[in-house]
């Protein structure tokens, strides 16, 4: 009897140490996050072409102003200049101030000699006749800088003022 006392206090303890152990069931989640592709323009009142003043009916020379673009890293991205009459050319009007309804017309160019226009025919797979560059990323040390030209294009035998244009930066990425 000592010997079946025994074997049943053995198999209760078993029974308990199989029904103590722990059971596990394993599952999974996953933690994600979607980074938006993004572009940022920087000007400042550096950035502004202003032509040099010339007498009336002088010819004009050429002059530059510098912007940068900020795109998130490996972004492809093209940008055209659209001068404020909507024009895709790269060619705009300046208008004088108050009551001057007199224009003179402009061109912007990518290069100092003006031989390539730079206007606004850019898309977000396409350079067109804009400029093309890949983010490098939002910080401010991995800005893509650009130089843009213009020129005035039509006489300057006008009523003297200053005459001025708004271009738009278009980044299409």
């Amino acid at each position: 009897m000592t010997k079946t006392l025994l074997s049943a206090a053995v198999f209760a303890l078993a029974g308990f140490a199989m029904s103590a152990s722990a059971n596990v069931a394993n599952g999974n989640f996953k933690v994600s996050l979607t980074v938006n592709k993004t572009c940022t323009v920087n000007t400042t009142a550096a950035s502004d072409i202003t032509l040099t003043a010339v007498n009336a009916g002088a010819t004009s020379t050429a002059s530059s102003g510098a912007f940068t673009v900020n795109c998130s890293n490996a972004t492809p991205f093209f940008v055209g200049l659209a001068p404020g009459g909507g024009s895709t050319a790269g060619t705009g009007t300046l208008k004088g101030t108050g009551s001057n309804a007199t224009t003179i017309a402009y061109a912007l160019y990518q290069d100092a000699a003006g031989a390539t226009a730079w206007g606004n025919t850019a898309t977000t797979t396409s350079q067109g006749n804009g400029k093309s560059g890949t983010g490098g990323g939002m910080a401010t040390a991995k800005a893509v800088s650009f130089t843009a030209y213009a020129n005035a294009t039509g006489s300057t035998d006008v009523q003297p003022d200053v005459y001025s244009d708004t271009v738009t930066i278009n980044v299409n990425f």
